[in-house]
Parts: structure tokens; C-alpha cells; sequence
């Protein structure tokens, strides 16, 4: 998230009222989740293992909860709780968006070449392209942005701040730009982290049914121009698809992954948080990604391997398991 004006080290200290470690005139220019970060900005470490991370980070000023020498051209705000402050921050600079609602599109409306079905709910600030079509009961939230030749089926629900491209479908009862999975563990519970992302599908990219897609925490839940995605598919915060991926049924992306251009996920592929899968690489079906892969290469099994490799590892596995019962019998 970038700040619409850079904000010195001093003034953020006094606004969450903690010490700071660095000159006073120290600027931060944007608000950003450890996974992706640039330079100018601010992020937050409250675990003592993320300390290096976070210190060796591309951000420049860390919200922690230890007072400790900051690498050369880094600053630190010192605050007892690093992940409350954090999201204070993203309140106070970027408010989330009430859900007004100031118009209700009836059955067989056609407005500047866009129809709509039924009990169509859209948001303030909402622009939409021409020959879009725009199914029963969907709602659109504030400020989205609507390209060309989109098809949006019933029941659809598409959060503030979406942007999606031209040529775009989404199919019945899928969900864009959903608030992250993403907690703090408290004694009385779990505190959530506010997401103040967006989500962007980009031209050509189609959605299946019931897929649901989180938006970022602090940057922007990206999806490639020509991707293709199916059924019941999970796609957490921060993450970003390259170009002509293809993501089948009841696959499970964790936030913050980078899946390059031409991947193929086949169905339940399970992804987990802050890996990257490079280009024109193929994970079978059911397979497991622990860590990130190579591009150009096909990998099964859990945790994901080289298929090959991995189906020569089952085949020795199975002469094992015989080689065990000749033995016991002798």
C-alpha cells in the first residue's frame, strides 16, 4: 500500500505513540506485508525467528517489538504489539470502504450497452464497460472497476476495489476480492488483519463456479491475462498468477504465492504461502507443494517431487513392502 504523501519516522512514532530508532526525518512511503515489501516502506516482525527476515527485507522501516541496532539505512518504530499497530496504520491511512449501496438495476435494464438480470446491487463509484452482462442477484461493491465484453453470472459478490479487464467471465457464485485468511493468535482469541489490497483479473481470465478469491492485505491479489481457473478453487491474499495458467478444480493457493506464466495446477493441488512455482512447470493431481519449483518440469506427489523421480520412489516402495512379506514368511 502506498501513502498518498511520505510520512517521516517521528510522526508515525508519535501517532502510535512508541520510541523509534533512526533520524526523526526517516520517510516511509508505503505500508506493506512482509511478503511484499519495497523499498520505502513499513512493515511489522513480532517473532523473534522473522527478525533476520524482516531486518534483511527490501522495507526500510520495521514496526518490532525489540529494541535492537537497525541495518544501516533502516529505521525501527519499538511497539509492544507490532501487529495491532500494523493494522491501526492501515486503518488510519487507508479506511476500509463502507458498503453503500445507491442503485438497484431491474430485470431487462440495459444501460449504455450493459445489461443486467435481477435484483443487481452496485456500490458507489462503480464504472462498468460496454456489451456487459450482468447476471441475477449480484452485487458489486464500491469503487470496482468493470471492462468490456464481461460476462458476470447470478449470484456473483465482488468487493470494493476490484478491477477486472475486458473479455472476463465468472461464473455463478463465485466470490472476488473476499477479505485474507489472516489471524494473530490472542489468549481470548484471534485478531484479524485488515485487508486493504485489491484484487485485479486481468483481460481474458475466467472463473469457475464457487471459486473464491481473497484480495491483498496490503498489495494486490493479481491474475494474469488469459488464465483460466475452474470450480471451487481457493486463491489467498497477496497471491500473484502469471499469464495462460491453467488452475483446476478444488486447487488450494495459500497467500502471498508467485505461480509463474503457464503453470498448470491439476485438481487438488494444495500451495502453500510465500513460494513460487516457475514458469511452464505442471503439478499433477493431488500433489502437495512444500517448497518452491522449478519452471519447465512435472512434479507429483506430496511433498511435490519430479514425477519421474517420484514414480520411481513408489515403484521401489512397493518391491519394498514385498520384499518384507517374502522375508517374514521365510
Amino acid at each position: 500500500m502506498r501513502l498518498a504523501t511520505p510520512q517521516t519516522l517521528v510522526s508515525i512514532a508519535n501517532l502510535l505513540g512508541v520510541p523509534y530508532v533512526g533520524p526523526a526525518e526517516h520517510l516511509i512511503w508505503g505500508i506493506n506485508e512482509i511478503h511484499r515489501v519495497v523499498p520505502g516502506d513499513l512493515t511489522f516482525v513480532d517473532v523473534q525467528k522473522y527478525f533476520k527476515k524482516a531486518l534483511n527485507s527490501a522495507a526500510t522501516t520495521i514496526l518490532i517489538n525489540q529494541t535492537i541496532p537497525p541495518p544501516k539505512g533502516k529505521a525501527l518504530l519499538i511497539s509492544p504489539e507490532p501487529f495491532t499497530h500494523f493494522n491501526f496504520l492501515l486503518n488510519y491511512f487507508n479506511p476500509p470502504s463502507a458498503p453503500h449501496i445507491f442503485h438497484e438495476h431491474k430485470s431487462n435494464v440495459t444501460e449504455n450497452d450493459v445489461h443486467f438480470g435481477a435484483n443487481v446491487i452496485i456500490g458507489k463509484n462503480v464504472t462498468i464497460g460496454k456489451n456487459t452482462s450482468i447476471g441475477h442477484n449480484v452485487c458489486i461493491g464500491a469503487n470496482v472497476k468493470i471492462g468490456e465484453n464481461v460476462v458476470i453470472f447470478p449470484n456473483v459478490t465482488i468487493y470494493e476495489n476490484t478491477i477486472i479487464g475486458n473479455h472476463v467471465r465468472i461464473q455463478a457464485n463465485a466470490v472476488i476480492g473476499s477479505e485474507a485468511f489472516y489471524y494473530k493468535k490472542r489468549p481470548e482469541g484471534r485478531e484479524r488483519m485488515l485487508s486493504c489490497g485489491r484484487t485485479i483479473l486481468e483481460d481474458y481470465v475466467e472463473i469457475g463456479a464457487n471459486t473464491t478469491i481473497d484480495r491483498g492485505v496490503t498489495a494486490d491479489t493479481i491474475i494474469g491475462a488469459h488464465t483460466k481457473i475452474d470450480n471451487l478453487v481457493q486463491i489467498g491474499h497477496d497471491t500473484v498468477i502469471g499469464k495462460r495458467c491453467i488452475i483446476a478444480a478444488q486447487v488450494g493457493i495459500a497467500g502471498a504465492s508467485n505461480i509463474e506464466d503457464d503453470v498448470i495446477l491439476w485438481g487438488q493441488v494444495g500451495v502453500p504461502s510465500d513460494v513460487t512455482i516457475g514458469q511452464n512447470a505442471t503439478i499433477l493431481a493431488q500433489s502437495g507443494v512444500m517448497s518452491s519449483l522449478e519452471g519447465n518440469k512435472v512434479y507429483f506427489g506430496s511433498p511435490a517431487k519430479e514425477a519421474k523421480r517420484k514414480y520411481r520412489e513408489l515403484v521401489v516402495l512397493s518391491k519394498i513392502t514385498d520384499l518384507f512379506h517374502k522375508f517374514k514368511n521365510l
